[in-house]
């Protein structure tokens, strides 16, 4: 591998919307994640409503402006 072309990998915080705090190793420093292991419905067999809303605003506000037609 060449010398100094790699980021530095160090240890940091990892913390979901739920509030739990994970040690994790990253290039980046203090990560925030909205769902986890925690709280994701897949490893905790509880069904609950996850924040389709504000998913489906981000995606019209990011989205909102595109015109189809313009690419024919």
């Amino acid at each position: 591998m060449r010398k100094d072309i790699h980021p530095d990998y160090k240890q940091t915080t990892a913390t979901c919307a739920c509030g739990k705090i994970f040690d994790v190793g990253s290039t980046k420093e203090n990560i925030k994640v909205e769902i986890c292991s925690a709280c994701h419905p897949f490893f905790t067999g509880k069904q609950k409503l996850v924040d389709t809303a504000g998913r489906i605003d981000r995606f019209k506000k990011k989205y909102g402006g595109f015109d189809a037609s313009k690419l024919v």
